[in-house]
């Protein structure tokens, strides 16, 4: 992944940089903000800004939403002024890292920036069956449909086509469809021209460009609107692309991957989704299976994560007991492999003695005096209660339970991102305590 530092090297920041660097992140740096704006123009590959408070970090945010710009910008500083982090953070800011640095919370927003996060672990034969599947296809030039449901690791996947593929040399650039607003989304794919639209200052290059040798992978693709779908549909078939405001086509050598949770076929037919542009990106099919059909990984996933979350608390390695393996395997899974990351990481923080035991797995909602396991008669506790108040109270304990990560707690609730951070949006305004963001960018 690669990182923009909007300030001065030495010191504090300077530290932050080499432990990115030794995390496996590439960087550049800008002096101030008008230095970092046409490397951010000129490089679609960035993937997330450091910013130093002694900059104006709101005035950062305001120009890239200006341009058009979807990178998020993490601002950095020492908590000698703790209502400078506050006043970044209401700027725009997605996230602050108090200085000096601590390694293992820029690893978590690295990771978090990066999209990837877990490696590609695979015990069960169902899943193996998929795996060999890709690597069967990952040498060719065909774009590839990757559908399963939310959390079971498509975009895991995907990387791992492009590292088989012979395009490992090239760049992999990843753009979730989902997570960026509409009226952002056509400019991050197809870059723009100065004076595209207001705030378009100059010429900005996009994903697609960005990616030119390598591989493009479209995350959540059904999510984008019909619209755009079209303009899409024309770059795959003329392998050219042009940026908005563009008066000349630009030629694109880009292998394309995408994912989805939905049936494109079936959203095609009921014009959801356009059909035409459903049959060329899906040259070759690939299911990811669910974590309920490939119970076998469940052992080995628990294990890892048990091992990295031990290692980002500063926590000693501790094995999975038997009983408490034996709840992981039972469980459904809704929420598939973000769940049981989540799970595993709970766990970490919970356990006590010298193995994660069945007390520290916590699974399904907590009884609370306002749920229905906390009355007689289970779901008829639930009359008489307002279902806005339910469906509230549902959606604050998910986000509670998933330790603040907004994108895991979508994904258990089987809702977008975009809609659970309004109805969180709408909690705080009614002054109804929404637990905070983890300190990462994954929110």
């Amino acid at each position: 992944m690669k990182v923009l530092i909007i300030g001065s090297l030495a010191g504090d920041l300077g530290q932050a940089a080499r432990i990115a660097i030794a995390r496996g992140a590439k960087l550049d740096q800008a002096d101030n903000a008008d230095q970092a704006l046409p490397k951010l123009r000129a490089d679609a590959r960035l993937d997330l800004v450091l910013c130093d408070l002694s900059q104006d970090v709101g005035a950062v945010v305001r120009a890239l939403a200006r341009e058009r710009i979807a990178v998020p910008v993490v601002a950095c500083g020492t908590n000698v002024d703790p209502d400078a982090a506050v006043r970044a953070i209401q700027a725009g800011a997605r996230e602050f890292l108090p200085l000096p640095p601590d390694p293992d919370l820029i690893a978590a927003i690295l990771e978090a920036a990066s999209g990837e996060s877990h490696a590609l672990i695979v015990n069960d034969p169902v899943m193996a069956a998929a795996v060999r599947r890709a690597e069967q296809v990952a040498k060719s030039e065909a774009s590839v449909l990757i559908s399963g449901e939310s959390g079971t690791g498509k975009e895991v996947l995907a990387r791992h086509i492009h590292r088989r593929s012979r395009r490992v040399q090239g760049p992999f650039v990843a753009l979730n469809c989902a997570a960026i607003p509409e009226n952002l989304l056509e400019s991050e794919l197809f870059g723009h021209e100065k004076g595209a639209f207001s705030g378009a200052m100059a010429r900005r290059i996009g994903k697609f460009e960005a990616a030119q040798g390598g591989t493009l992978l479209l995350d959540e693709i059904s999510e984008m609107d019909v619209r755009l779908q079209a303009k899409l549909l024309r770059a795959l078939q003329e392998r050219e692309i042009d940026r908005l405001g563009g008066d000349a086509p630009v030629k694109i050598n880009v292998r394309i991957l995408a994912t989805t949770n939905r049936d494109l076929l079936a959203d095609a037919r009921q014009g959801r989704f356009r059909e035409d542009l459903y049959f060329r990106l899906n040259v070759v099919s690939l299911a990811v299976p669910s974590l309920r059909e490939r119970p076998g990984d469940i052992a080995a996933l628990s294990d890892h994560f048990a091992r990295k979350y031990a290692d980002v608390n500063g926590l000693p390695y501790r094995p999975i007991s038997q009983a408490a393996l034996l709840r992981l395997t039972s469980h459904p899974w809704r929420g598939n492999v973000r769940e049981l990351e989540n799970t595993i990481h709970r766990a970490v923080l919970l356990a006590e003695g010298s193995q994660i035991g069945v007390e520290a797995v916590e699974l399904g909602p907590p009884a609370t005096a306002t749920t229905a396991t906390s009355q007689p008669g289970g779901i008829a506790g639930l009359v008489g209660r307002r279902m806005d108040e339910v469906e509230r109270d549902l959606i604050i304990e998910t986000v509670s339970r998933t330790l603040g990560n907004r994108t895991h707690a979508a994904t258990i609730l089987g809702i977008s991102i975009r809609a659970l951070r309004n109805k969180l949006k709408d909690y705080t305004a009614q002054g109804m305590p929404v637990p905070p963001p983890p300190s990462s960018i994954a929110a």
